[in-house]
């Protein structure tokens, strides 16, 4: 079960900051939250070391990388037993196609975020993946047209905190 921390109002202050730009200066990040540039860093360092923040990250806007094709796919297993599950889970996190995978509730067991360069890669993931794993029932594939709502940081907010 996962421990949690207690944060106190400038915590939540600084994790709303490094959310929007976990690169801005500890000077610029002092002054809006209203901590010395010290407090500010040893802060940081104990919400890094108590896993509060446990990845310094940057995010690629994929369309000016290459070209790709995102789609959602929704995998029903055909047994909830834990040594199959976790087979799966660790597959999916092994498969570099994976971009995020869900275990969600429902009638789906998974909801996978897949993607790839082009269809056929695609169909040799699904060939790797899914219907090699006899535990995998079936799964339904929803192509993404267009992204609507992306990761936008200025609203990367904590839950609560405004």
């Amino acid at each position: 079960m996962t421990e949690f921390v207690t944060l106190d109002a400038f915590d939540h202050k600084l994790l709303a900051r490094v959310r929007r730009n976990n690169l801005e200066p500890a000077r610029v990040t002092a002054e809006a939250v209203g901590l010395s540039e010290s407090a500010v860093l040893r802060r940081l360092r104990r919400l890094r070391a108590e896993g509060v923040i446990v990845a310094d990250v940057a995010v690629v806007d994929p369309a000016r990388v290459e070209p790709r094709i995102v789609l959602h796919v929704l995998v029903e297993m055909n047994t909830q037993e834990r040594r199959h599950t976790d087979a799966f889970k660790a597959a999916m996190a092994a498969s570099p196609e994976i971009q995020a995978c869900w275990d969600v509730t429902g009638e789906t067991d998974f909801l996978l975020n897949v993607s790839v360069r082009s269809m056929a890669e695609y169909e040799a993931f699904c060939q790797r993946e899914m219907t090699t794993d006899t535990h995998v029932r079936a799964f339904k594939s929803m192509i993404t047209i267009r992204e609507v709502v992306s990761f936008d940081p200025a609203r990367a907010v904590l839950s609560g905190q405004g």
